[in-house]
């Protein structure tokens, strides 16, 4: 890309930040596009896209000068989550060209999540990505690096046993609460909420026994999953009294404060006479709050505290979550091959151009001054050939250089940007515009534009 354009990534996830700090920086669905709108406004930034999930935040971004959209990005990110950079910088991760594709990469194939084969991912991924683009702070960069993402997901899926029996968050929170209550044969689980989670939980439930109770702030959607799972609704304004009559809740809306608030569970248990009541919160930011946990008989488990059950289904996979690995490399070695090659071919068009345009205007010069302007026809192609000559033998060892070094996977972008840069090539964009799978046979940039 013109300039040496970097891509990059910076954020945290669940491996890197508790669940208290990971909910600080979650944007909802109906904040992104605005969210990314302003960080593709941030210094040096070009392009940017977010990934908000329950296990992870973050910004994949387009710049010019890594260094300057680094320090821009950790700013603003410490600003959203109301801490000190300081504060914030322990927990943040950054990967730069061809560390960043990689990453992105292995997110999009399910190897990054908490729950290794997750379906969920790609396409939170792929909406991460159209967000961006409908708001107009992703391009040809971007593009290219989530095609490539986009396509290796579905390698690994279509290639591995990575997805077999698929495994999501909701599920592990049900094996979770099977361990506990051995089972749900005469237990009532509530489903607060009515989305993609609470649908997965309650695939994960049907024919175990469980009475299923759904409640939600949009009684449609209550109705609509009741209807298709075999479940009852239960009035959203009456949650204290759905409380009462559960076992076990799974919380998953997408609320930016704790639903299930101290005081509205201590009114429930009250009521409940001590029976034990188990809350399952799987929301990020949290649906239940904190202080739930210290009302007697009352036990909680957030996403954090599944990690033990997720990790068993991590062993389970182990196998294949290698073999997939071992596709991921293969795809950003070639995604890398065959992206660095689009760049070097324009670059050396340019260069020829630009120097042989330089000869024949000097050559033009000269048959144009004194003593020569009246020269013979002969005389003056003899003297464009000699320019154009003495052009091509200097072209040579640099034009042999870029076709070997262009392709060089730690130097070889650095080296086209330099090209571009010492003699100011106009390169176009050989990502510009949308990027077709074709084009990008794998994935992972680094440098895309130079390195």
């Amino acid at each position: 890309m013109p300039g040496g354009i970097d891509f990059l990534v910076m954020g945290l996830s669940h491996r890197t930040a508790p669940l208290v700090v990971r909910e600080r920086l979650a944007v909802g669905p109906d904040q992104v596009a605005e969210t990314v709108r302003a960080l593709a406004r941030l210094p040096s930034v070009r392009e940017a896209a977010l990934l908000s999930t329950c296990n992870r935040v973050e910004v994949y971004v387009a710049s010019p000068d890594p260094d300057a959209a680094i320090a821009a990005l950790r700013q603003d990110l410490a600003e959203r989550a109301g801490i000190t950079d300081s504060d914030l910088g322990p927990h943040l991760y950054v990967r730069v060209d061809v560390d960043a594709v990689h990453h992105l990469f292995r997110v999009a194939a399910s190897l990054d999540s908490q729950v290794v084969g997750e379906p969920q991912i790609l396409g939170q991924v792929k909406q991460a990505h159209d967000v961006a683009v409908t708001a107009g702070a992703a391009g040809p960069v971007l593009g290219a690096c989530f095609t490539g993402a986009f396509r290796i997901a579905r390698r690994v899926r279509r290639e591995t046993e990575i997805a077999r029996n698929p495994v999501s968050l909701s599920s592990v929170a049900i094996d979770y609460a099977r361990r506990i209550f051995e089972g749900f044969v005469d237990r009532t689980v509530l489903l607060v909420g009515a989305g993609k989670m609470a649908d997965l939980a309650a695939r994960a439930l049907r024919g175990q026994g469980a009475e299923l109770l759904i409640t939600n702030r949009t009684a449609a959607r209550a109705d609509e999953l009741a209807a298709r799972i075999g479940g009852r609704v239960h009035a959203f304004d009456d949650l204290e009294g759905a409380l009462v009559r559960a076992d076990i809740v799974i919380a998953s809306t997408g609320a930016r404060q704790p639903l299930l608030t101290r005081a509205l569970v201590a009114r429930a248990q009250r009521k409940r006479r001590g029976r034990p009541l188990f809350l399952i919160d799987i929301a990020v930011p949290r649906d239940v709050e904190a202080g739930c946990a210290e009302i007697s008989d009352v036990f909680v488990a957030d996403i954090d505290d599944l990690q033990k059950q997720a990790d068993d289904h991590r062993e389970e996979r182990r196998g294949e979550a290698d073999r997939a690995e071992s596709m991921v490399e293969g795809e950003v070695a070639r995604f890398l091959e065959a992206y660095r090659g689009r760049r070097v071919g324009p670059t050396i068009t340019a260069l020829r151009a630009h120097v042989l345009a330089v000869a024949r205007a000097e050559a033009e010069r000269v048959l144009s001054g004194a003593g020569l302007a009246l020269a013979g026809e002969r005389e003056r192609r003899a003297m464009l050939d000699l320019a154009e000559g003495i052009a091509k033998k200097l072209l040579h060892v640099p034009q042999v250089v870029l076709k070997k070094g262009g392709a060089d996977p730690i130097d070889g972008a650095a080296l086209v940007a330099s090209v571009q840069r010492l003699f100011e090539l106009e390169v176009a964009d050989a990502a510009q515009g949308s990027v077709a799978e074709s084009d990008v046979e794998a994935s992972s940039a680094g440098k895309l534009g130079g390195t």
